[in-house]
């Protein structure tokens, strides 16, 4: 059998283990800074509690777990005119051509993968109700899953990092979002600009050109403007069955610019017949407002920009949304939230209004990698190795080993007595930066030596053992 991996997966190596433990920890570093506490979900949700809240698209992404058994026993299915036809020149057909999908999945699949962390995270809130003082404020670092078609920087597993704040509804929230973006992506090294709208004049443009019932549909095609370009856009949206007439009203947008302040001089007569739209533009305004008003902190390393074209597809955000994307690097969105005042009425607790921030882990990754933004100090994590002499020096190899440990210094004795060539070799492959040879030269020394070599700048110098926890750490 000929190894593999299922597509849209990856193994990480030790390497890559550290690196992304590093991006996770600094995530997780400025979450509690800002008073978040952590949380964490089961991999597999309740289909039911799944479906329905991402949108048609979203919904086929959705990795269903089969039931365990014989999960086909005593299943009854009602075939009726809405089938698939049939072909009557065929002796067999296939299940896909008698069954809908739709049809089928309830009767077989409970269960499923989690899609995202904050429809969970919507249901945990809604259970545990009554043990939460709100504001409640969570984060969770854990993978999720999409049955997406794997290309660079999209994957089938990934990670997601996620904040949210349910129980308030003051936009002071998303300005503090947006500053955390801003301080964890200075952290990390990353240039990036971050992408601000609301679904509110979402619903106003759909409004003002005539086509409040297609909603969805003009902000899923408006989502892929950046991927697939204005024309496919167009293209998209009139297979949709909005209109020609509409689609030359909303062209304004696809072109504007100027500062955050002037498109949105724009908007108050772009949208000046809808109260919807209105009171997004009034939003946008608010959340703004909280930096004119502290110019003293600017932002670090982001830059904020109003983007009018920007959806986010998931059906659940009602307000202000976010996307975060690199700048100068084509590598879509490595970041995005927004509010979504309705989600946890869902689950039979309406009236809790929430908003929330994600990062894209594993595409953050591939940047860092690309950029070389990693620390070097994070090639390895053992500080020394023991060359190991064998008989009483191998002994005493391992005493002192267990004394640096002892110290707070990651050491390691190689554990075979083979030639010292290969013992420097293992420790150069690993990116250990100090070797230590402990022969009964040194370590019977009036005063206990050690001969210490730095493999990088080849110098090889005799320490005294009582200073070893200064020249490692």
């Amino acid at each position: 059998m000929k190894p593999s991996l299922p597509k849209g997966t990856r193994d990480f190596a030790p390497l890559e283990v550290i690196q992304r433990r590093y991006i996770f920890d600094q995530i997780r570093r400025i979450f509690e800074l800002y008073g978040f506490h952590p949380l964490e979900t089961p991999a597999m949700e309740n289909l039911d509690t799944l479906t329905g809240k991402y949108g048609d698209e979203g919904d086929r992404l959705i990795f269903k777990i089969l039931n365990s058994g014989e999960y086909l026993k005593d299943i009854r299915i009602s075939l009726n005119a809405e089938k698939p036809p049939v072909k009557p020149e065929s002796n067999t057909v296939l299940l896909s051509e008698l069954l809908h999908e739709k049809m089928l999945s309830p009767l077989i699949c409970e269960k499923a993968l989690r899609y995202d962390l904050t429809v969970p995270f919507a249901r945990f809130v809604a259970m545990n109700r009554d043990k939460l003082a709100f504001p409640f404020k969570r984060y969770q670092i854990q993978p999720v899953w999409r049955a997406d078609r794997p290309q660079k920087g999209r994957y089938r597993e990934f990670w997601q990092c996620d904040a949210d704040v349910v129980g308030t509804s003051s936009m002071i929230n998303e300005a503090e979002f947006i500053r955390i973006y801003d301080d964890v992506f200075a952290a990390l090294r990353i240039p990036v600009n971050i992408l601000l709208n609301n679904r509110k004049i979402l619903s106003g443009i759909a409004e003002v050109i005539g086509e409040p019932d297609r909603l969805t549909d003009i902000t899923v095609a408006l989502d892929k403007l950046d991927k697939i370009g204005r024309d496919k856009v167009e293209e998209e949206m009139l297979a949709k069955g909005v209109s020609h007439q509409a689609i030359e009203l909303l062209s304004p947008l696809f072109s504007i610019k100027g500062t955050n302040n002037e498109q949105l001089d724009f908007l108050d007569t772009y949208l000046s017949t809808s109260e919807t739209g209105k009171l997004g533009i009034a939003e946008i305004r608010q959340v703004l407002a909280y930096f004119e008003a502290n110019q003293a902190k600017p932002l670090k390393q982001a830059k904020l920009q109003l983007d009018l074209t920007l959806a986010r597809g998931l059906n659940y955000y009602t307000g202000t949304i976010l996307e975060v994307k690199a700048r100068d690097i084509p590598f879509g969105s490595i970041g995005g939230g927004g509010r979504y005042d309705n989600l946890t009425g869902i689950f039979g607790l309406p009236g809790v209004p929430g908003v929330g921030i994600s990062f894209g882990a594993d595409r953050i990754y591939d940047i860092m990698e690309q950029l070389k933004c990693f620390p070097e100090e994070l090639l390895g994590t053992t500080r020394l190795l023991m060359i190991n002499f064998g008989g009483n020096d191998e002994l005493a190899a391992l005493s002192l080993v267990h004394d640096l440990r002892a110290q707070g210094i990651s050491c390691e004795l190689y554990p075979e007595a083979v030639k010292i060539r290969k013992q420097f070799e293992f420790a150069e492959k690993k990116g250990i930066p100090y070797v230590g040879l402990f022969g009964e030269d040194v370590r019977n020394r009036e005063k206990p030596m050690i001969e210490l070599k730095h493999l990088q700048s080849g110098e090889q110098t005799i320490n005294p053992i009582q200073d070893l926890h200064t020249l490692l750490l």
